[in-house]
């Protein structure tokens, strides 16, 4: 059998070496383009190459600190690691051009990572900033510290050792073992325990199996799936071909969403250089093993998030789920057994052979094992990407991680498990993060989307929102799910407009039982989801839409009501110059008014008034 050995350590020396040249690395994942990095590039480069400097840049994936982007990092020979954040292209140059001197530009500095070099003072060590104190970095180690498009980076940082153990000295009941042994569950829902689908797959009859990895990651406010095949992609190429070794299979499909042209494009690159490094396809490293990968892209259904439905969409039929059983491991993909994995859990694959079963289950919890990659979204200070050991609390994960609440406001939930989650409210923040922990709360685990909402979040608003999300997105097969849902909303809707009634309160919560019990699939079994949590912990909310017909977090625009405070009106003429519908009359330097019947409710005026004269009722 080939051995990558040799190619490592030359891989490894060659990366290593970069430490003698000054490198300069830019985050260009999606967050970083979005936030502006290719400018950056652009800027950094141009300014390299019109001095002439010997200085070696190089691209990378997101390091999980969404919210500093775009980010730049300086790495001189014999000094710390820089990582700067919030820049723009003119600033980049100007920050470089002072580093290259000697100095550290103070204002833009995000952290420092010594490695063994003496500090730069006044900067904090990256494994004293607070957003990574509590975190482990294993599915996301390598992520913002390789270049995802070059696999000797990958290789160097034990890349494909994993893949070596399993072909040279592992079994396929070996390393089904290890993976049962590891406690490792699905992390894309609702946490089945890998091993037993692989060992269902492994037992199946027949000589042709598939391996799926389901990539199309819907969830709003989630993109941990993205910013490992952005950041790490061969990370995902080989948990999936160590799983078709032990499974039995040749060939694998990762189904991506079309909307992550990112993604696909590294993907691509990826499988290409693995075929030529004999990682992938024929007779892999000599042993006889074949496998090959496909890539599937999809069309930005969220039902094809669910297993059965994503198959039939591989196969050219419209995705719609189909009854179970038969389960995907004895029925799947063109009718033969199948195991469906998302990508975090096939990413964590590699770590568990190389480090050993017990190294990964020594995290976490005794029912929910190793680490979890969560998407840090909404109403937070520090958004982005946090790996934390099963069993966290979400107090830390909200307060320590992410920095609290933005503008210092006063936290009112967190939802978690994206549109087929709950909503956790403020007296349940100790709670630990594992899937037993959020099922008894009315949540799940999901596939990690976070969006954290505070005081002016309306609760009723919210449910409303993920609801018709979900009802858009259904296929429509089943009754349940097509026309339960379309029934939620509109009852939602009624309340959120200020018509609603207690009886439909009572109607809404025994539809939702209704709903979650008789759905064919998981889109309309975890749909009532967010109202059920709701109904839970924020029925004051409902009840003050209903009986006092007002939203106390002033978001429900029906329930709304703008006046001027007259003795605080100076007649400026700023908000009547601004309003869209032309529902503000009064002269200069007089108070103003606001005609109701014309008011759109929209806000602009109370945005726009600099004396805070217009309240909100």
């Amino acid at each position: 059998m080939h051995s990558l050995s040799q190619s490592r350590v030359e891989f490894k020396r060659r990366f290593d070496e970069l430490g003698s040249r000054v490198r300069v690395v830019i985050g260009l994942g999606t967050c970083g383009i979005a936030a502006g990095g290719k400018d950056l590039w652009t800027g950094v480069s141009g300014y390299i190459g019109a001095q002439g400097l010997d200085i070696e840049m190089i691209s990378t994936g997101c390091i999980g600190m969404c919210y500093a982007e775009p980010l730049m990092e300086i790495h001189m020979p014999g000094q710390p690691r820089v990582i700067y954040g919030n820049l723009n292209p003119e600033i980049a140059v100007e920050v470089l051009k002072k580093h290259l001197k000697g100095e550290a530009s103070l204002e833009y500095a995000v952290a420092q990572e010594s490695r063994g070099f003496k500090s730069l003072p006044n900067i904090m060590e990256l494994a004293d900033h607070p957003f990574y104190t509590k975190q482990v970095k294993t599915v996301l180690g390598r992520c913002g510290i390789i270049d995802p498009d070059q696999i000797n980076h990958y290789i160097a940082f034990d890349g494909y050792a994993a893949l070596e153990k399993s072909l040279s000295g592992m079994s396929q009941v070996k390393v089904v073992q290890a993976i049962m042994d590891s406690g490792l569950r699905g992390r894309g829902g609702g946490g089945f325990p890998t091993g037993r689908k692989w060992e269902a797959v492994r037992l199946a009859p027949g000589q042709k199996k598939y391996v799926v990895c389901n990539a199309d990651e819907g969830d709003p406010g989630a993109f941990m799936d993205r910013s490992v095949l952005e950041g790490d992609p061969h990370a995902l190429l080989e948990g999936m071909i160590i799983c078709g070794y032990a499974v039995g299979s040749d060939e694998g499909y990762i189904y991506v969403r079309a909307e992550y042209p990112l993604a696909i494009k590294r993907l691509k690159k990826a499988i290409q250089d693995a075929e030529a490094m004999g990682v992938l396809g024929d007779d892999i490293l000599g042993s006889g093993f074949n496998f090959r990968i496909h890539i599937a892209a999809g069309a930005g259904a969220f039902v094809c998030g669910e297993e059965t439905a994503l198959m039939h969409s591989i196969e050219g039929k419209r995705g719609i789920p189909r009854v179970r059983p038969p389960y995907p491991a004895e029925s799947g993909l063109w009718g033969k057994p199948t195991n469906i994995n998302n990508v975090e859990t096939y990413a964590n694959v590699p770590n568990i052979i190389r480090n050993g079963a017990a190294w990964f289950a020594g995290m976490g919890t005794a029912s929910s094992k190793g680490s979890k990659v969560f998407a840090l979204a909404g109403k937070v200070k520090r958004t982005g990407l946090a790996e934390v050991p099963m069993g966290i609390s979400l107090r830390d994960i909200v307060f320590e991680i992410g920095g609290g609440i933005q503008a210092d406001r006063r936290y009112k939930a967190v939802q978690i498990g994206g549109p087929s989650g709950g909503c956790i409210p403020a007296e349940l923040l100790d709670t630990p993060v594992d899937y037993g922990s959020l099922v008894e709360l009315g949540a799940m685990m999901g596939s990690g989307g976070l969006v954290v909402m505070d005081e002016g979040t309306c609760m009723v608003d919210v449910v409303r929102y993920f609801l018709k999300f979900s009802q858009e997105e259904s296929c429509g097969k089943c009754t349940p799910c097509r026309e339960g849902t379309k029934r939620m909303l509109q009852i939602l809707e009624r309340i959120c407009s200020g018509e609603g009634s207690y009886e439909d309160l009572e109607t809404l919560e025994s539809l939702s039982r209704v709903v979650k019990s008789t759905s064919l699939c998981g889109l309309g079994q975890s749909a009532p989801n967010p109202v059920l949590a709701t109904l839970r912990y924020f029925r004051s909310e409902y009840e003050a839409h209903i009986e006092a017909k007002v939203c106390p977090a002033g978001v429900c625009v029906n329930l709304l009501d703008f006046q001027i405070d007259g003795s605080r009106c100076k007649g400026c003429t700023l908000c009547r110059n601004v309003c869209p519908a032309d529902a503000i009359a009064g002269e200069r330097k007089k108070p103003h008014i606001i005609n109701q019947e014309k008011c759109l409710k929209c806000g602009t005026c109370m945005a726009a008034c600099k004396f805070n004269a217009i309240v909100r009722g």
